[in-house]
């Protein structure tokens, strides 16, 4: 795939302002290891971060270790995480996934992107968070609503999946900015670049951006 210089000059541009503007951009998932994110990261599919870290703090106290998980009656896991909606699919793929981290990985989580996909119920995107945020390593983007979003109206990415998307903004950003660059691009899309209505008059980023401005398309 062909970098685009336009796509590569504007990335350039908004990870300046992104810095900027959103210095402090970080998960907002609450954890204190790799296993407290996977989980965490399994629960936020359909729910909010806010909703995930209120059920949370009662679940990593109750279940310290990927044991715990394996070992807990569903209905107890079940009952724990209701109130982030989907809950018996994610309490399945929770107790699956730490039963394989024991089998598999002597109880601790991978941390590489083919053996975390390997996991039930993990895919691109979660793996991209735990390896991101939980071990430190860039080895992709994640690529969530908000971010494909604005990948489009950015003029950073035309592909129409999630998996094109990341492969586009990882050849236009440097690699070690990518999870920062995550997390900044859900703030701006939530504070400004929202998906009705978009506050492009107070967007910081109005000079430069293609969608209100022709100067680079």
């Amino acid at each position: 795939m062909d970098t685009n210089p336009i796509a590569k000059q504007l990335a350039k541009q908004f990870l300046t302002a992104l810095k900027k503007t959103f210095p402090d951009a970080g998960c907002s998932l609450r954890f204190q290891s790799p296993l407290e994110l996977l989980v965490a990261t399994i629960l936020s599919a359909q729910c909010t971060d806010i909703q995930v870290n209120k059920v949370t703090p009662k679940l990593f106290a109750k279940y310290r270790s990927a044991k715990d998980f394996a070992v807990a009656p569903l209905k107890d896991l079940e009952e724990a995480i209701r109130t982030t909606g989907f809950y018996h699919n994610k309490a399945k793929n929770i107790q699956d996934a730490c039963r394989q981290i024991i089998e598999r990985f002597n109880g601790n989580v991978p941390d590489s992107m083919d053996s975390l996909t390997s996991l039930p119920g993990v895919g691109r995107k979660t793996a991209n968070v735990v390896l991101g945020n939980g071990f430190g390593r860039n080895d992709g983007f994640v690529v969530d609503t908000h971010v494909f979003r604005l990948a489009h109206r950015m003029g950073l990415a035309v592909g129409t999946t999630p998996e094109k998307v990341e492969q586009e903004l990882m050849m236009v950003f440097p690699q070690n900015d990518w999870a920062f660059l995550s997390h900044a691009l859900i703030l701006q899309g939530r504070a400004n670049c929202k998906a009705r209505k978009p506050n492009c008059e107070q967007c910081p980023f109005k000079q430069f951006c293609p969608k209100i401005n022709t100067a680079f398309v």
